[in-house]
């Protein structure tokens, strides 16, 4: 799951930057990146098997 965050939010460019010039922009960007790599998660593990 880890490395599906790190690339979504690089692919997004959700940034160190971003992180110490707004914050809680930074926190909802990465909650909205968290919850969509669980839901890949769980579609190719529990769903397709």
């Amino acid at each position: 799951m880890e490395n599906i965050v790190a690339a979504m939010a690089k692919q997004e460019g959700v940034t160190e930057t971003l992180k110490a010039s707004d914050q809680m922009e930074w926190v909802r960007r990465m909650n909205s990146i968290h919850s969509r790599a669980e839901e890949i998660i769980l579609h190719e593990l529990v769903y397709e098997a």
